[in-house]
Order: structure tokens, then sequence, then C-alpha cells
């Protein structure tokens, strides 16, 4: 080997080497990065989620009157095909209480939201729809198989304490006294009228 030879050889062994991209995705910096990456988006997701999730007080009292009104329309229905006199009886006090809550809700609505009956969010409007056409259907297979009675008490019971769930939550939120005063008398009066309807041992 020459001098010449000698001196490249020396010349190649001490260029430095280039990093690969490899070794930079194994250190420790990318790893943060990346880490730190994911709980963004992670951050992002999950606000997302939770603004989205969040239903505005005039939605909340508009699903209020639509599941109100839709659990008239069904024990419009059905009340008077009732065997128990005493069913019929708890069925006439709830549809009443429901007939005032639901006028109640209107007049709130058109005065604080200027809401107008049949323009309501579409959205609302099929999720009241398929809940009474649900309930509908429940008691309509009942009235066939001979057990309408029981059904019957046990879908209002569970409709009242839907309902009661949905006013709570609204009146957690809600800052006028009147509406409170009126959604406290809807709640009581519901109250007394879910132990008439949970209590079934009388009906057969």
């Amino acid at each position: 080997m020459d001098n010449k030879d000698y001196l490249n050889q020396i010349s190649l062994s001490n260029r430095p080497q280039k990093k690969s991209k490899l070794s930079f995705m194994s250190s420790p910096i990318f790893k943060v990065s990346i880490v730190g990456l994911i709980l963004l988006i992670m951050i992002i997701i999950i606000g997302a989620v939770i603004s989205g999730g969040k239903t505005s007080l005039k939605d909340r009292l508009i699903s209020l009157k639509l599941h109100v009104d839709s659990t008239s329309e069904v024990i419009s229905d059905y009340q008077g095909i009732l065997k128990s006199s005493d069913l019929r009886s708890n069925s006439a006090s709830l549809s009443g209480i429901l007939s005032n809550a639901s006028r109640g809700l209107s007049e709130y609505l058109t005065s604080k939201y200027s809401y107008k009956e049949g323009k309501d969010d579409k959205k609302l409007q099929n999720e009241a729809d398929l809940r009474r056409d649900e309930l509908e259907d429940d008691l309509f297979k009942a009235k066939i198989n001979g057990k309408l009675d029981i059904t019957y008490a046990h879908k209002m019971a569970y409709e009242i304490s839907s309902i009661n769930t949905e006013i709570e939550s609204i009146q957690r939120n809600i800052k006028d006294d009147a509406s409170i005063d009126f959604l406290n008398s809807t709640h009581d009066s519901l109250n007394i009228l879910y132990d008439n309807f949970n209590d079934t041992s009388n009906i057969k």
C-alpha cells in the first residue's frame, strides 16, 4: 500500500458517520414528542365529546314537553279499555297532571324562547316519536295477550320516573323562580302517582 492509499484510508475512517433516521426515532426526544402528541389528540377528542354532549336548557325543556305530550297521547289511546277502575282513575289523574305540565311548559317556552308549536327541533321530535311508538307497541302486545292492565301500570310508572328525571335535570339549571315552583309542583304530583302505578298487587 503506497502513501496515497494509506492517507485515503485514514481519511475515510475519520469521516463522521451520518445518523440514521432509525436512531433519531429511537431517541428519548422523539418518544416524548409522540407521547405528547397522542395526549394532545386525546384532550381535543374528549373536549369535543363533552362540549357536544351538552344539551341546552331550551332543548331539555322542549324534549320534556314532547315526552309529556307523547305520553298523554298513549294514555288517551288506552285509558278507556283498562279493566281496573283504580287504574283508570290513576290514569285520569296522570293525564290531568301531564296536561297542566304541557301547558306550563308551552307558556314558559313561548315567553322565554319565542317557542312555536310544531316547529320543534327535528331530532328531538324524532326521539319523542320513537319513544311513543315503542310504548304503543308494548301496550298493543300486552292487550293482545290479555295483560294490558299490569303492563300499562308498569309502563306508566316508568314514564313518570323518566319524566321526573328530566324535570330534576332542568331544575338544577333553571333560574326562573316561577318555573321552579311550577316544576316542583309537577314533580311532587307525579311522585305521588308513581306509587299508585308501581303498586300492582291489586291488578289482576
